[in-house]
């Protein structure tokens, strides 16, 4: 088995579930005690954060890139981001490295092409959703990507950063999320990518008839198949 290098942290509470879902997924295909080999570095995502309000990135990737090849030092024979929004420094961080680095979106196309999906909606923070570091690696793989428009946009990205991140749940905010979830399905939206890995501690399967793919449960999923094989 390999040894998983995780960047998490941001935030921490979907970093809990990344552990959880590594471990479940190795106890399933391994049985008996066995669980994930993992190494974490955790960010302080209040630093992290306040780069990103003000759109320091090279201060993300400088932090984000160094922690990962303390990790690659540390042992580790893959990496994951465990956050879909900083993977806007994807590329940067993958290059100071010798391990290779599993994208989230790569790992949602391959989920998305599994289902036989053609149109998704892109919900997550505001960058995830109004930059091309996502979209571009979806529509590489001919899916068709539709967001929300702009005051839906306001309204998860508030959603995301005020609530899920500190660890609140509304149900509130979830019958707002399900309403703009109904709104791009009229537009032509066959399933909901929810690329921010918070957003599955917000919308549940049962909640919608609308396919949801979870990116945290897909990236998580397919780190440990790769440590596996």
């Amino acid at each position: 088995m390999k040894t998983i290098g995780i960047l998490g942290g941001m935030s921490w509470e979907s970093t809990l579930e990344y552990y959880r879902i590594l471990n479940t997924a190795v106890k399933e295909r391994l049985g008996g005690l066995a669980s994930a080999k993992c190494l974490l570095h955790s960010v302080n995502f209040g630093e992290v954060e306040a780069w990103l309000a003000r759109g320091e990135w090279d201060k993300i990737a400088a932090e984000l890139g160094g922690a990962a090849q303390r990790l690659e030092t540390a042992g580790a024979d893959l990496m994951i981001i465990a956050t879909n929004t900083m993977h806007h420094v994807a590329e940067r961080v993958a290059g100071g490295l010798t391990v290779p680095l599993l994208h989230i979106a790569d790992a949602s196309a391959d989920a998305l092409s599994a289902a036989g999906l053609a149109t998704v909606g892109l919900l997550g923070t505001r960058p995830t959703m109004e930059m091309n570091f996502y979209r571009d690696r979806l529509e590489a793989r001919n899916f068709t990507v539709l967001t929300p428009d702009a005051g839906d946009r306001a309204l998860l990205h508030r959603i995301i950063f005020e609530e899920l991140c500190r660890g609140l749940v509304t149900e509130e905010s979830r019958r707002a999320g399900l309403a703009l979830m109904d709104r791009l399905a009229a537009r032509g939206a066959e399933g909901m990518l929810l690329a921010c890995t918070e957003l599955g501690l917000l919308f549940r399967p049962r909640d919608t008839p609308i396919p949801l793919f979870d990116t945290a449960l897909i990236h998580a999923q397919a780190a440990a198949n790769l440590a596996l094989r």
